[in-house]
């Protein structure tokens, strides 16, 4: 019996829509099956200008553009420490210590033709993306569950699937995992393992009528993205607009910490709050619009992520932390470029595990460049601060934040700042050592 499509796709986000437009573009039959119903909420609402790229190849990005999603134009962080600081190695900076700001305009990007990207209600972003893809030819089967895939056949992958009118299977040349932290096919495998480093737990929801420019550095840039860093080890707050009117916040920090707490989900947001006296209070004017919403497994790595006749992309083959809004970028990037070579092996006739190399090492680099970079900056975040204001080094870390990051080994930044890091870890007088956090950089590279 021959397939009904060339590609399955597990998952319409980001990750799934983006796949299978740019594999319906290039006139491969493709079927989209979404678990649930969209519109529907999600986490990981701040993009990054690589994904504009994206956004234009399939030509998606003037919907976009129409939807009226605030422009996100650079990004920010503060802390609690306000004590300037200088060391030999920058003897011409003196700098507040975890306060920082970045302008994409500072870099051009190739493919990337604006100086913003957007903050986005995921719930809106995401349908518009799914839309979009069916809008090019793509089949898409919303409230219908991947239960589990069949690779027996060399010829055909069978996907059995949970609907409204009950079981049914579906039959495809090769199948795309982007079930995202449904990780359906890695579980499947049992390929899936918990990350080393990080084992974080995010709460989050949305308030209306926030004083953004209360909790900023600067009033005039309160439409920024900004990470407030917590006196917690480890922990921090994202504080991202959705509207003119209501902002997303979260505070992401170790899971031992809330189950050490013993408490439920409001008290220890707020709790964790009250450590900045003066994001509490700002929150504490505004009106809370959603129940609390929890975040947990965060942080986990695939052992493989392709094979004969499949490819995993974005959150179903890996997800470190949201510090630097890596999520949604890999989740489209890793579209881009397994769709390359998803197209190969269908002009070739071969969906074998080879014919992904190229996706495989062109991701695992990146994912590999966004762990170094964020492990780095949970182990001393100080010295992000001073890369970035150090007019040596700081179009690199900008470049780093656009996401452009796929296209070699390592950045010679993330090298530099690594080495700084062991000098501070090995010299207990140095005056960043007591800024050290209690993660280690590098401790794992990430794992297929």
């Amino acid at each position: 019996m021959s397939p009904e499509f060339d590609v399955a796709v597990v998952g319409g986000g980001p990750a799934g829509s983006c796949v299978a437009a740019y594999l319906a573009q290039a006139g491969l039959s493709v079927a989209v099956f979404e678990s649930e119903t969209f519109p529907r909420p999600h986490v990981g609402e701040s993009l990054v200008p690589a994904t504009t790229r994206v956004l234009r190849e399939i030509g998606a990005i003037d919907k976009i553009d129409k939807a009226g999603f605030p422009r996100k134009y650079g990004a920010a962080w503060t802390s609690a420490d306000s004590r300037n600081i200088v060391t030999n190695d920058f003897s011409k900076l003196a700098h507040e210590f975890g306060a920082a700001e970045i302008l994409f305009s500072e870099r051009d990007q190739p493919g990337v033709d604006r100086d913003y990207t957007y903050h986005v209600d995921r719930g809106r972003f995401d349908q518009i993306l799914l839309e979009h893809a069916e809008s090019l030819g793509a089949r898409v089967s919303q409230g219908t569950r991947v239960l589990r895939a069949d690779f027996d056949d060399p010829s055909r992958v069978v996907v059995t699937c949970r609907g409204g009118a009950g079981e049914f299977t579906a039959s495809a040349r090769m199948l795309v995992d982007a079930s995202g932290r449904q990780t359906m096919l890695g579980r499947q495998l049992r390929v899936k393992v918990p990350d080393p480093v990080f084992d974080q737990y995010a709460i989050h929801t949305w308030f209306e009528g926030l004083d953004r420019s209360a909790m900023t550095t600067n009033p005039a840039k309160a439409d920024y993205i900004y990470i407030h860093f917590l006196p917690i080890k480890d922990t921090w707050v994202w504080q991202i607009p959705i509207s003119d009117t209501v902002t997303s916040v979260g505070v992401v920090t170790q899971k031992h910490r809330f189950a050490a707490a013993n408490t439920d989900r409001d008290a220890f947001f707020w709790d964790f709050l009250a450590s900045r006296p003066e994001l509490r209070e700002a929150l504490g004017r505004a009106t809370q619009l959603r129940p609390f919403t929890v975040e947990a497994d965060y942080s986990y790595a695939m052992r493989r992520i392709t094979g004969d006749r499949f490819v995993m992309i974005g959150d179903a083959a890996r997800f470190v932390d949201p510090i630097f809004s890596s999520g949604v970028s890999v989740a489209m990037a890793s579209a881009r470029f397994s769709s390359r070579d998803i197209i190969a092996a269908h002009e070739a006739g071969d969906f074998s595990r080879a014919r992904f190399a190229t996706f495989e090492r062109t991701i695992r680099n990146g994912v590999r460049n966004w762990y170094e970079f964020i492990s780095i900056y949970y182990r001393l975040n100080i010295l992000f601060t001073a890369f970035v204001q150090d007019s040596r080094s700081r179009l690199d870390v900008v470049r780093l934040l656009q996401g452009d990051l796929y296209d070699e080994e390592e950045p010679k930044v993330l090298r530099t700042m690594r080495e700084t890091v062991a000098d501070v870890e090995n010299d207990p007088t140095h005056l960043w050592h007591p800024y050290l956090g209690t993660l280690r950089a590098p401790t794992a590279a990430p794992m297929f």
